[in-house]
């Protein structure tokens, strides 16, 4: 019996009525994972756009079902999404290659945690996101490609999630505010949010600034969850010490003031503990199993912020029982060579 093929059908179906003009160019897989291969995608198809600037859209087939249905849900198509990756298009007649291997190595993230992307999801890469190029862009954040949309196929419901490929410092301010609504605001600028690997940092656009600054004001932050490399927790006779790397003050103390200072809760892991800070009417620190918990009134907050400046040192806080400790934190480049100490 052949193999069906219908999810691979419906999706090239979309792409061709998107782009009903021309043929697109498909970038396959000789040997994809279901068939003992080393790159979890079937291929990636890549077209010729001029809707906001000429660009190149990458549309991956893989993470849906393309052929039998196998999973036991039958409302959802695999994982749910097939990513979407805009290129600005310079004078070349032939689509850089290396968002194909970008596109592949998400997928492999995908395959090997199970962990799935979706709108508002955002993701450090750890280095620029093509490798060989002079770039801001360091890290990529998800929203549902506006063009594309989401649609049912035979196989379950699935999303076109578009990657978006941003700058620290923007990663940073989307992280403190709501990334929807952050890139809804880059449009405003970027059309369809196109990745321009030359460009600037948006934080250094003026209007831009003001209005992650309005918009985190007005919503405080949508992301209640933060990783960090360096943090401890001691609590002893119901006085704790909190310890973090002095890196943690680029971005903590608005984190901080935009969920426990709209009334939300803030989770924090790292490599050696779990710990949180939630809003309350009296200050204190217990532990719930292996999770410490911070509750920070609004003059704990106010000087807990205060304190988390990009330097090293301990400070005991007047309006809890804590004492904050900051450590060094070396800042290395792609290549892990050392940029910055924060002593």
């Amino acid at each position: 019996m052949s193999e069906k093929t219908e999810g691979f059908d419906t999706i090239a179906d979309v792409m061709k009525k998107q782009y009903p003009d021309q043929n697109g160019l498909y970038y396959g897989t000789l040997l994809p994972y279901r068939l003992g291969g080393n790159d979890p995608l079937d291929g990636v198809e890549i077209w010729k756009s001029e809707k906001g600037m000429p660009h190149w859209h990458y549309v991956t087939y893989g993470f849906t079902e393309l052929y039998d249905k196998e999973s036991d849900d039958p409302q959802v198509s695999g994982y749910g999404f097939e990513l979407t990756f805009r290129l600005k298009r310079g004078n070349e007649e032939e689509p850089p290659v290396w968002p194909v291997n970008l596109l592949q190595n998400l997928a492999r993230y995908v395959f090997s945690s199970g962990n799935v992307f979706g709108s508002g999801h955002h993701l450090d890469c750890n280095g620029p996101v093509a490798l060989e190029e002079d770039t801001l862009l360091t890290a990529l954040a998800f929203r549902v490609d506006p063009e594309l949309g989401e649609m049912d196929t035979p196989n379950g419901h699935m999303v076109f999630l578009q990657a978006a490929a941003i700058t620290r410092d923007e990663l940073d301010a989307m992280v403190c505010w709501n990334v929807d609504k952050a890139l809804k605001e880059m449009e405003k600028y970027i059309p369809l949010c196109i990745t321009v690997l030359d460009r600037p940092s948006l934080m250094e656009n003026p209007a831009f600034h003001k209005a992650w600054e309005t918009g985190v004001e007005a919503d405080g932050s949508s992301t209640g969850f933060l990783y960090v490399e360096k943090g401890e927790v001691r609590l002893e006779d119901g006085r704790g010490t909190l310890t973090l790397g002095a890196i943690c003050t680029k971005n903590l103390p608005l984190m901080l003031r935009a969920r426990i200072g709209k009334g939300r809760e803030l989770f924090i892991q790292s490599r050696d503990a779990a710990f949180s800070f939630r809003p309350g009417s009296q200050s204190g620190i217990e532990k719930d199993g292996e999770l410490y918990q911070f509750t920070l009134t609004e003059q704990a907050l106010s000087e807990l912020c205060a304190l988390l400046q990009p330097h090293a040192g301990s400070w005991q806080l007047t309006s809890m029982p804590l004492t904050l400790r900051l450590e060094p934190t070396e800042i290395l480049d792609s290549e892990g060579k050392v940029t910055e100490v924060l002593y």
